[in-house]
């Protein structure tokens, strides 16, 4: 027994140093913007065929006192580029951050036609009383080595009183005295900017499992299906999917006639595109084990000692394991929530993933697995 036992360990170890790790110390997922681009001097091109850009689009949509980022979630860039390859060149300039009319330059006119008097007639300052249309600590600051940030940078006003009701952000060269040679502007896409009491109406995309219900399209705040959800205890995006998958028809029935079925049709599939996250819930009893993610569905059963996965449910063991998972959702609360299964796990074979979880239950510190396997080999 203790050959077969050290045997087993022996295969579980890179699984459990996995599963291990990732209980111990989760580690958060996170996304990371590259920019990359061979750098020249200015002997390499002259002023005249240079250009300032933005390395990437704006996130949108945009609110009066909300961070502007790029779609990556990161401050905004600007690069100085020669016009002809696009080609990071070093020179050091001093650059200015303004705000334009959406409607400049005009659609019928190449990009490349807008001369500094026709950019700077397009400047939109600030309605009068007002304050200045951007804020932030680095509107004017100096390009080192062709690239920067622009650092934290915020709109004070809506874009709605001009007549194109959009804003474009803009970057120039300010050159001292009026001399020197130009420099292309800058400027990024045409956008609306809302004012921030929008922004706590705004639905979310995806939508997260702790996001108020009525983040959900088709369901407004203090509205009618809104009130209905909350009078039955459904608050959060998770309570809705948790719902959806026990009990859809009470869910539907719970909406009323007034949710038509293609305004169902948005709603569950908006809610369906919410990140799970890696939590699971385990649910179990003298003959079960439940392993559910966050919505309730089920992730592995074992019943009276055997595994059941997900594709050999069926008959009794179907009904059985569906009246469980009622039940788990009526305690939900109670049950046992394991942090940090990673994401992975599809990748990994599942009885021996499972496996590893039952004794990391039955063993409440993991310690005890490590140990277990320490004595044995």
């Amino acid at each position: 027994m203790v050959n077969s036992l050290k045997h087993l360990c022996m295969a579980l170890e890179p699984v459990l140093r996995k599963v291990v790790r990732c209980n111990i110390n989760p580690s958060p997922h996170s996304s990371l913007y590259i920019y990359s681009s061979k750098t020249h001097s200015s002997s390499s091109a002259s002023s005249a065929g240079l250009q300032l850009v933005f390395s990437s689009k704006l996130s949108l949509p945009i609110f009066t006192g909300t961070k502007i980022v790029d779609a990556g979630g990161s401050p905004l860039q600007i690069l100085l580029a020669d016009t002809a390859t696009g080609t990071r060149m070093d020179n050091k300039v001093k650059v200015e951050i303004v705000v334009l009319d959406g409607d400049f330059p005009e659609e019928d006119r190449s990009s490349t036609a807008w001369t500094s008097e026709e950019f700077g007639r397009n400047v939109v300052k600030e309605r009068t009383g007002k304050r200045p249309l951007l804020a932030g600590d680095c509107l004017t600051f100096t390009l080192r080595d062709g690239c920067a940030s622009l650092g934290e940078i915020e709109f004070t006003d809506n874009s709605s009183w001009i007549r194109s009701r959009k804003f474009r952000i803009g970057a120039r060269v300010v050159r001292d005295g009026g001399r020197g040679l130009r420099v292309r502007e800058a400027m990024t896409e045409a956008f609306i900017v809302k004012d921030h009491r929008g922004e706590l109406y705004k639905k979310h995309h995806p939508p997260m499992l702790e996001d108020e219900v009525w983040r959900l399209e088709k369901i407004g705040k203090d509205g009618a299906f809104h009130k209905k959800l909350a009078a039955e205890g459904v608050n959060s995006v998770q309570d809705f999917l948790k719902l959806s998958v026990v009990d859809p028809l009470k869910l539907r029935k719970m909406l009323g006639a007034g949710m038509s079925d293609k305004m169902w049709e948005v709603t569950i599939k908006h809610a369906r595109r919410c990140e799970l996250g890696n939590k699971h819930y385990i649910y179990r009893g003298p003959s079960y084990c439940l392993t559910l993610n966050p919505i309730c569905q089920v992730v592995n059963a074992t019943i009276s000692g055997q595994d059941c996965s997900n594709l050999d449910i069926s008959g009794i063991n179907k009904l059985y394991i569906e009246n469980l998972v009622r039940q788990a959702y009526t305690n939900w609360h109670d049950l046992q929530e394991v942090i940090g299964i990673p994401s992975d796990v599809a990748s990994l074979n599942q009885g021996i993933y499972f496996l590893c979880l039952r004794l990391m239950i039955d063993y409440p510190s993991l310690l005890h697995v490590i140990m277990l396997y320490q004595h044995l080999v």
